[in-house]
């Protein structure tokens, strides 16, 4: 029998941890509780084994698991992220166990020998006398040393319970060591359970009154058993049903309650999964068939315009592998699309659905996640975290819209869904099916190089034309009208004619708030956030919103949260005269609501979207046709089929081509081309009108032409002379501090270490203030690392990193980001 373990810690440290086993051994994959640091932390085991380490070891003080919860190609998949992308295994394996829920986190408290003395002296002796304490809190606190005077550690509950003392007051006896805490982890029970009554068979009824026949007869009909909570609901008294259970009549059985969220219960009321395929469709399908049948690894990349019916192949796709006995995961990238693509998959697969994302509650995502480790859901949809999923006999991974910067995680492993997901496929000889109108332009290399395999559908279901695009150039539109305006004069005129004619409007102003710059004209100064090097953006109240009350007037910033009230003087000259710059998607509505009087206008933005049922509530009503002007950011471009829009205005999105990043003119072009797809995918054909300030620039030409392939061609063309992806592999390196002064000493630290360490190919930017310097009360300064070669870029990184640990740089302050999708 093994005598130790090696347990990966979700901590910032690159190397596990070995612990001593005695009578339960646990297997690799299996989770344990372990003393670590003065705690006790949740691991999962890498290694058993007979070696004895050079240092006493701790032991393993609990075993979760009887088998593994990680399969061995889940297990190999933590070790290749944890190496790709340079992240502590440990944190790598929390990422993919969503059971925090199954882990019960508290403190204990314990009396320590200076709180005896202080007790046995007496509390009001032993305190200082200059204490602040009243004397109702100096009696709490005598009452808490009392309570543990035997010397047994107590729970914060019990210990609250028993003699009201809060949590401040005892963390007040612990910094002045009166009181010793410890942190306990222990494993509970993460199923929701329900009551059920049920009928207890072979019982002679006795007479029973009116209300206990009513209840009878409403679970007799519902088959012997129905929900308590189902029971109160039923105009009789809640006594009555207790009556029966006195009478033996019924029971109360205690079951896990079942799951079935809002959003697979309804499917997507506009669609059917019941869809007849082109010949483009069939095609595809036949690809993704062959090779799922073949078992054998091959990454595709689904290249169809926007209205291409690419959803439809999904669920054929998926279906195929249901009947061949796998399961199949589909990713999607945001959690706004997750109700819609749910309902359509719940109308096709029933129960065979599960959902993952982290809008779901602990227990939730607990619940669903051992669903889908019983096999009994084989089907699985949710953002990129759901690349983890337990699948049985996994034999199909879709990634729907793989170009999404949002499958890209920006926190700890931060890893990438859609590349996770090709290596996943690989693990399990699965087939991977990468599909978006608009590829990154890694996924298109990949498929120029013949890595992937390209299936195109170049033609809209049914033969629809794709929406005609009509540029208008705010320059121009300036210099004729003499005002900045929100909306042109063209795109006015289009809007006013499709509303006439009972058709809906989309216009993208892709800005939160009403204005995104508050500046004093006396000095020049912009009002930015307290904690971030960050313009505050000014929300304006809203009466009568469509989905929320929303707070009153505000200046807030979008990165922290921080809100403050809107100062009627500058705050550095004192001067009253502060103006309101640019203009955000709360501006837009309010202006279109003047405009168009009679217009039913909605708003869909993060001020609006703010839980998971208020995009579903949104879209039935975009619909049902009683929304017939949408305005909104980004979200409004993403996935949604609204056959009714003939209308798309862009207003703003040519923004982004000013931003200090090389990926810029990439994301314009995949946003106009998304948002530009939402016109005409009915019956009617569709027009969109795209304000600009650079109507020249190529991103903007080829989105206006619907000419992806030009697109790509022009934008590799500069990316192969700078030798940035997919020419080259790139990290983002941020070293970060709450003291500006660490900051940058740490960063001139690792400088020094570039300049003088022989790097292998490898171009080193940097140390420079990260775009947003501040961010969060936290200073940010960054190095910009290309190289030819992922491997030598990763043993730099390695290397880096040992030397930051021998600098005594903690490795919680550096950031490494492989891939990364942002440098900001």
């Amino acid at each position: 029998m093994s005598s130790y373990a090696d347990v990966a810690l979700p901590v910032p440290l690159d190397r596990p941890f070995t612990y001593a086993v005695s009578d339960v051994v646990p297997q690799v994959g299996a989770r344990v509780l372990v003393p670590f640091s003065g705690q006790k932390l949740m691991g999962v085991v890498v290694r058993v084994h007979d070696d004895k380490p050079a240092y006493e070891t701790k032991p393993v003080q609990q075993v979760l698991d009887a088998e593994p919860l990680l399969p061995d190609e889940l297990m190999k998949l933590a070790e290749w992220i944890a190496s790709y992308y340079v992240a502590p295994l440990g944190e790598v394996l929390r990422g993919m166990l969503p059971l925090a829920a199954e882990v019960k986190r508290q403190f204990l408290y314990a009396i320590t020998d200076t709180g005896k003395k202080i007790l046995y002296d007496g509390a009001e002796k032993g305190a200082s006398r200059r204490s602040r304490k009243t004397p109702e809190e100096q009696n709490r606190e005598y009452a808490v040393l009392n309570y543990l005077e035997s010397g047994e550690a107590g729970k914060l509950s019990a210990i609250r319970s028993a003699t009201q003392a809060n949590k401040q007051l005892l963390e007040d006896m612990v910094k002045k060591r009166w009181l010793a805490r410890e942190a306990v982890a222990e494993s509970r029970d993460a199923r929701r359970m329900e009551k059920i009554a049920v009928l207890v068979p072979d019982v002679r009824l006795p007479k029973l009154n009116e209300n206990q026949q009513a209840i009878m007869a409403e679970i007799m009909a519902a088959g012997g058993m129905m929900t308590v909570s189902a029971l109160r609901e039923l105009d009789v008294p809640t006594s009555t049903l207790g009556t029966l259970v006195t009478k033996k009549i019924v029971r109360i059985d205690e079951v896990p309650e079942s799951f079935l969220l809002t959003s697979l219960q309804t499917a997507h009321k506009t669609q059917t999964h019941e869809h007849v395929l082109n010949r483009a469709q069939t095609i595809a399908l036949d690809d993704i068939t062959t090779s799922m049948n073949t078992a054998k690894f091959k990454p595709h990349l689904l290249y169809g315009v926007t209205g291409s019916g690419k959803t439809a192949v999904y669920l054929a796709a998926m279906q195929r592998a249901l009947t061949a006995g796998k399961s199949a995961i589909l990713l999607v990238p945001e959690i706004g699309l997750t109700p819609s693509m749910a309902g359509q998959l719940h109308a096709a697969f029933a129960d065979e659905v599960a959902l993952l994302h982290s809008a779901l509650t602990p227990d939730e995502r607990a619940e669903q996640w051992h669903r889908i480790r019983r096999g009994e859901a084989r089907i699985v949809v949710g953002t990129r975290s759901a690349v983890f999923a337990p699948a049985v006999d996994l034999g199909l991974i879709i990634v729907d819209e793989e170009h999404d910067s949002s499958y890209k995680q920006e926190e700890t492993p931060r890893y990438h869904g859609r590349d996770t997901a090709v290596m996943r496929a690989k693990l399990n000889e699965a087939t991977v099916v990468l599909g978006s109108a608009t590829p990154s332009l890694e996924s298109w290399s990949n498929a120029e190089k013949g890595k992937y395999a390209r299936i195109e559908i170049l033609d809209r279901v049914m033969d629809r034309p794709l929406p005609a695009v009509e540029l208008i150039d705010m320059r121009r539109e300036f210099q004729e009208t003499g005002a900045e305006n929100i909306f042109s004069r063209k795109l006015i005129e289009e809007t006013q004619a499709t509303l006439d004619r009972g058709e809906q409007v989309i216009i993208l102003l892709n800005r939160r708030g009403y204005s995104f710059v508050v500046m004093c004209r006396a000095c020049g100064d912009k009002l930015e956030c307290e904690n971030c090097a960050i313009s505050l953006t000014y929300h304006k109240p809203v009466v009568g919103s469509d989905l929320h009350a929303q707070p009153g007037q505000r200046l807030e910033c979008h990165y922290c949260g921080y809100r403050r009230n809107v100062p009627k003087v500058c705050p550095k000259c004192e001067s009253e005269h502060l103006y309101f710059l640019g203009a955000g998607s709360q501006q837009g509505e309010e202006r279109l609501q003047e405009i168009f009087p009679n217009a039913r206008i909605g708003r869909m933005d993060r001020d609006t979207v703010r839980g998971r049922g208020d995009m579903e509530r949104l879209l039935t009503r975009l619909h049902s046709g009683e929304i017939n002007l949408l305005v909104g950011t980004q979200m409004i471009a993403k996935g949604h089929d609204i056959h009714g829009v003939t209308l798309v205005g862009v207003i703003g999105a040519d923004f982004a081509l000013n931003l200090p990043d090389f990926r810029a003119a990439e994301r314009v072009f995949q946003l106009l081309t998304q948002v530009s797809g939402r016109a005409g995918r009915g019956e009617l054909p569709g027009k969109v009108v795209v304000q600009t300030y650079h109507p020249d620039h190529y991103a903007i030409e080829f989105a206006a032409q619907h000419n992806y392939t030009g697109f790509a061609a022009k934008e590799m063309h500069f990316r192969r002379f700078m030798h940035y992806p997919p020419y080259g592999v790139l990290a983002n390196v941020v070293i970060q501090s709450t003291k500006l002064e660490e900051a940058t000493g740490w960063s001139a630290v690792l400088g020094r270490w570039f300049q003088k360490t022989p790097l292998e190919n490898i171009r080193v930017l940097g140390p420079a203030a990260a775009p947003i310097v501040r961010l969060k009360r936290v200073y940010r300064y960054h190095f910009v690392l290309k190289a030819q070669q992922r491997s030598a870029l990763q043993r730099t990184l390695r290397a880096m990193l040992a030397h930051a640990d021998a600098a005594g740089i903690p490795r919680r302050n550096l950031i490494v980001d492989v891939d990364a999708m942002h440098l900001m």
